[in-house]
């Protein structure tokens, strides 16, 4: 990991008393601080977790990670992969919304954020995988050198200690394949297969394959079109989850120098010469506790099945709080960060001699920058921050991958189904009690992971007009209005990017998400829309407005319409016709219009927001460089999906692993 050394700053240092009880494996967590650390880390979860660990590895760095959630307390739900899907909405989530989408049907949607020791790898849904190359060799075109997928793959490596599938008979019917020479021996995180699988899979890749959708040699190697079934973050031997907190935390908690506080909300970074609004820097009422969902989780789990544009900014009158305002000739120096139990509770300080590391998540992370001073002047002052610098880039450039669910239940009985779980209570304690005994059967198989990223040349004859249509939209015909000029020339170089890529029928336009029981869910995985996250008040412990803005820009639209018309093409062939499909979402013959309703009702997030604070140059609305500094700045980094500048083509816990290993 790459950290200069910075010399240590002038200033009085108060001792933080925080008297709690916690314990964990006989060290105290969450006793009383140390008067300053070397590096503090807002947020433990994936890119938190991983940047403390390697920065205490140097016994002579001290290290402070706040965690806003709790420490989970391996309950089943969270380790048993049978489980997975159903702790989201429960006590270890954010329980965050969006604003209406008023683009779709005019609802808000939730949208799930683990808040938890280990983040959203306590809540995913276990995908392991990593992208195109061609998604990492944008980000170096885009102005970062050394983000390329060669300069990544190492660090993704890093991250894992990858074990192949327990059978050679299951690998060659699974079309499993892996190359040696792209994965880890030896990272913390386990890389495997269940030790059960669903013979659908097989119908499903069979029928994508009669379709002209050759089935990938190994998903992980950088070429990731086609359908795959994909690795999960599970533990070979034991056949349990293999999450941030187990692999980053746990076997290192002995660590003098690793310190964790956990139930603590960091509520503003303190900038030197900055002062804070009084609304953040003091007690308030209301707000949100920790763990906002119910402790009973969610039984719909990710809602694979069926299942509000941002107006401009108003203006606002010139900046009254300007402080070293251009990122240009600024030089900001970072001295600790405030954070408080809950919004009634004291605010405290802890001072930070050498580095901030936020990592709070690409939706909190926004806010807690904007809270600090760093965003959109006419945001900030609307509020009454006091602008550290004007960054017009931070809470911009959300995207996230959207999806809508489909219902075409399979009812040839002769196939085991997953379904039986729920609906069949001998065979779920038969499965239960083979999974407590031997860590095998249907209980190991919760992962969605029979996963197909296919090329939109490969699905329909329409592709070149979708792709005409993209390439003629002017930069600012679907984004907010009133941007500033450097986020519309860094989102022109993206369309261009992204039109560029679609075209090829080696790039991933859209994920079918297949649970083995009927669902063929499809999400875009290159997304033209893009929306926003900003603070709705200065109280740190009011959830930011969140505006994913999906299928804002049609492009995208229309890549799912293409998507769930192809399904009807996969359901058509013989594997599938097998299963004995009913095609209920969307009906067999529903047109265009339809379809479109259904997308309207449908979309949901596939959990997977990033961008807020993209890695770009300055003039394309940048909010770090390519060393995740913040621009401007001396030492405050940015190290979570936030600093994505565009969202690549997988589930991205084991890109945010790779991100955190690599800076």
């Amino acid at each position: 990991m790459f950290w200069p050394k910075l010399g240590h700053f002038a200033a009085s240092l108060i001792l933080v008393s925080t008297a709690f009880t916690a314990r964990h494996f006989g060290r105290d967590v969450n006793t009383q601080l140390l008067e300053s650390y070397d590096y503090i880390v807002v947020g433990c979860g994936i890119s938190g977790l991983v940047v403390t660990n390697r920065l205490s590895e140097n016994e002579s760095r001290t290290v402070l990670c706040i965690e806003a959630g709790d420490a989970d307390n391996y309950e089943a739900i969270i380790q048993d992969p049978v489980y997975v899907g159903s702790d989201v909405g429960g006590i270890y989530d954010w329980d965050l919304v969006t604003v209406p989408q008023n683009q779709l049907d005019g609802n808000a949607r939730p949208m799930p954020q683990g808040k938890v020791l280990g983040g959203g790898s306590i809540l995913n849904a276990m995908c392991w995988n990593r992208g195109g190359a061609d998604d990492y060799d944008t980000w170096e075109a885009l102005g970062n050198p050394g983000w390329g997928w060669e300069g990544m793959l190492p660090y993704f490596m890093k991250s894992e200690t990858y074990t192949p599938v327990f059978s050679e008979d299951i690998a060659q019917e699974y079309s499993i394949n892996y190359n040696p020479a792209v994965h880890g021996t030896s990272g913390p995180v386990q890389v495997s297969y269940p030790k059960y699988f669903y013979p659908q899979s097989v119908n499903l890749f069979t029928a994508m394959n009669l379709l002209g959708l050759q089935t990938q040699f190994d998903p992980n190697d950088g070429t990731s079109a086609g359908p795959a079934l994909i690795p999960t973050d599970i533990d070979p031997n034991n056949q349990t989850r293999s999450d941030a907190r187990r692999t980053y935390y746990d076997p290192y908690v002995a660590r003098g120098n690793f310190h964790v506080i956990t139930g603590q909300h960091v509520t503003r970074i303190l900038t030197d010469g900055v002062d804070g609004n009084s609304v953040v820097n003091n007690p308030t009422t209301g707000g949100n506790g920790n763990g906002n969902g119910p402790s009973s989780g969610n039984d719909n789990g990710f809602g694979f099945g069926p299942g509000g544009s941002t107006p401009p900014l108003p203006s606002s009158p010139p900046p009254r709080f300007v402080r070293r305002q251009d990122p240009v000739t600024s030089n900001l120096r970072i001295t600790g960060v405030e954070f408080a139990a809950n919004a009634s509770a004291s605010r405290q300080t802890v001072y930070a001699t050498r580095e901030v590391i936020i990592a709070a998540g690409t939706l909190h992370t926004a806010q807690l920058l904007q809270l600090s001073g760093y965003g959109p002047a006419a945001l900030l002052n609307e509020y009454d921050i006091p602008i550290a610098l004007d960054l017009p880039g931070v809470g911009n450039n959300l995207q996230d991958h959207c999806l809508v669910g489909t219902f075409y239940p399979y009812n040839n009985a002769t196939y085991p189904s997953p379904t039986e779980l729920t609906t069949n209570a001998t065979y779920n304690s038969e499965a239960e009690q083979e999974y407590d005994t031997d860590k095998t059967g249907p209980w190991t198989a919760g992962s969605p992971n029979a996963l197909a990223f296919n090329p939109l040349s490969l699905i329909t004859n329409n592709s070149w007009i979708i792709l005409l249509n993209a390439s003629l939209q002017a930069p600012t015909d679907f984004l907010v209005g009133g941007l500033d000029s450097t986020i519309v020339a860094g989102y022109a170089s993206q369309k261009q990017s992204l039109a560029t890529r679609l075209a090829r029928n080696t790039t991933a336009a859209y994920e079918i998400i297949n649970n083995n029981a009927g669902s063929l869910t499809v999400a875009v995985m290159h997304p033209f829309s893009r929306g926003t996250c900003h603070i709705q008040s200065p109280d740190p412990f009011q959830p930011p407005a969140i505006d994913p803005r999906w299928l804002t820009n049609p492009v995208d639209r229309q890549v799912l319409v293409e998507a769930l018309f192809f399904n009807r093409q996969i359901l058509a062939t013989p594997p599938m016709i097998e299963l004995q499909a009913a095609q209920f979402v969307p009906p067999v013959d529903a047109n265009e219009n339809a379809i479109d309703q259904i997308i309207n009702n449908g979309i949901r997030t596939e959990f997977h927001p990033s961008g807020t604070a993209a890695m770009l140059p300055l003039e394309q609305g940048g909010v770090v460089d390519s060393h995740l500094r913040v621009w401007g700045t001396q030492n405050l980094r940015v190290v979570d999906a936030s600093i994505f500048p565009m969202i690549p083509a997988a589930h991205l816990q084991a890109v945010v692993y790779g991100v955190a290993e690599k800076v």
